[in-house]
């Protein structure tokens, strides 16, 4: 009924009713939109990370996480109005893994050393310990009995207050450092003279009204993404979990790949790694948001396969971390060891679902 409502109200777009082959044009021509944005949004993050002084990690946490997220944020949210959880679910917990992932395929790209090893810094660690700590408050809330005060979940609020929280600790981290990694001739700086003199040729104004244009062109691909998932749940007879969780999660992540694999070229690794982990969060964010607009606890919609994922992507978050406290300068083929775990893992991820 409520689907019903939303749609005579002009909210939904019902493309079940056309064919297979359009509602997969509308599908793949909504991720290439997510996918060019994405390119500039890299460059547009990367002047701003200068001219903010928050550094390549926060930004890419903050500018390019937050605007990178929003495709998947805003199929998160119109999936579960309309009464598809496991849709919703699936999308942000595949986000984590297929990002994550990411990682790996953007080291592969950079070629001069591994990227956990160049990219290594007190804040990208501190990212990862962020994400999961709020990884772990969805889980928490599956294991208990469902509740909600006003509609929503106190799960939900305590991912949003840890979340900025965190990214206050994360600026203070930066501010102040307890611990750095030792520099070796394969570190990058966050940014070069070349760069900063790059920078200052773009006005301050020019910048924020590319990365809100930008933003809002995926944001709008983000909701046909959602409305496509439906149909193709209704047309194929796919699982709204396997749905979510690898297509509409790695169409929404594709902002995340092309950044990172930009970043790695241009030299901002740690943009690049900002981006992903930065991104992750607010993938968990996703339930926190999806929980508003659900009748009920959305958490206590989370099946075992997505219990699966969540512990998969915690477990690829860890392998990551220990891949830049280790600091491998080169692996095998042009990428590290960890590099290649997360890979598997993530490959281990897709087969359980599907089993």
């Amino acid at each position: 009924m409520e689907q019903q409502a939303s749609a005579e109200a002009g909210l939904v777009i019902d493309l079940a009713q056309y064919s297979l082959w359009i509602v997969i044009a509308v599908f793949a021509g909504s991720a290439a939109v997510i996918g060019l944005a994405g390119v500039r949004l890299s460059g547009v993050a990367d002047k701003l990370a200068d001219r903010t002084g928050m550094g390549e990690v926060i930004a890419g946490a903050l500018f390019v996480g937050a605007a990178t997220s929003l495709p998947g944020a805003i199929t998160s949210i119109s999936t579960a109005a309309q009464d598809a959880p496991e849709l919703a679910i699936g999308n942000a917990l595949g986000g984590l893994t297929a990002q994550t992932a990411f990682i790996a395929v953007a080291d592969i790209f950079y070629r001069r050393a591994n990227l956990e090893h160049a990219a290594a810094s007190v804040t990208g660690l501190g990212q990862g310990v962020l994400l999961v700590a709020l990884l772990s408050i969805p889980l928490l809330a599956n294991a208990q009995p469902p509740f909600t005060i006003w509609g929503v979940h106190p799960a939900s609020i305590a991912i949003l207050l840890g979340y900025a929280a965190g990214l206050r600790l994360l600026t203070r981290i930066k501010d102040e450092p307890m611990w750095e990694p030792v520099q070796t001739d394969e570190t990058r700086d966050p940014v070069s003279e070349p760069e900063a003199e790059e920078n200052r040729k773009h006005s301050d104004r020019s910048l924020w009204l590319q990365f809100i244009g930008l933003a809002a062109a995926t944001a709008a691909a983000g909701y046909l993404i959602g409305e496509s998932s439906i149909a193709l749940v209704d047309k194929t007879g796919l699982s709204e979990n396997a749905v979510g969780t690898v297509f509409a999660a790695v169409a929404n992540s594709l902002p995340e790949l092309v950044t990172a694999i930009a970043a790695v070229r241009i030299g901002a690794v740690s943009l690049a790694v900002g981006d992903v982990i930065g991104g992750n969060s607010f993938e968990v964010m996703f339930l926190s948001a999806a929980d508003f607009f659900y009748d009920g606890s959305i958490y206590a919609e989370m099946s075992g396969g997505d219990r699966t994922t969540a512990l998969i992507a915690m477990l690829m978050t860890a392998v990551l971390l220990l891949g830049m406290i280790r600091r491998e300068k080169s692996g095998v083929g042009g990428i590290g060891f960890e590099s290649t775990g997360v890979l598997i893992l993530y490959g281990v991820s897709i087969v359980l679902l599907f089993i």
